[in-house]
């Protein structure tokens, strides 16, 4: 079963913006962190940001100041909104829920959304 469904991807000009979506199930929302990892061509796959249930949001330090995680509760939604987009934001984006703090793997994995970042 899908347990993360993401939207919001798309094609955008240099210095636009976009705002990805990850929907959840009411128990995978109250895991640990949410947040999306992206992965661009010919590069590995990075941890953009993460929105644990405690404590500070995390941002990559290429996208603090540009990138905000926020969460509708109600909807069991995560958002991802991007600003400022450049074309080394162009990649797959990935939601993911991860179940505890402990060292691991995310227990779940949105489908991927593709970003496209051009002029």
């Amino acid at each position: 079963q899908v347990q993360l469904v993401e939207s919001g991807g798309g094609w955008v000009q240099i210095g636009g913006s976009l705002r990805l979506s990850c929907a959840a199930s009411r128990t995978v929302f109250n895991f640990n962190t949410m947040g999306w990892y992206r992965q661009a061509p010919g590069k590995q796959r990075e941890l953009v940001a993460g929105f644990p249930l405690t404590g500070s949001r995390y941002y990559a330090d290429s996208v603090r100041g540009r990138f905000t995680l926020s969460r509708d509760t109600a909807k069991n939604t995560i958002f991802l909104q991007m600003n400022s987009l450049n074309v080394e934001d162009t990649a797959v984006y990935y939601c993911f829920a991860k179940r505890t703090i402990e060292a691991g793997p995310p227990d779940y994995w949105g489908q991927g959304t593709q970003v496209t970042v051009s002029s």
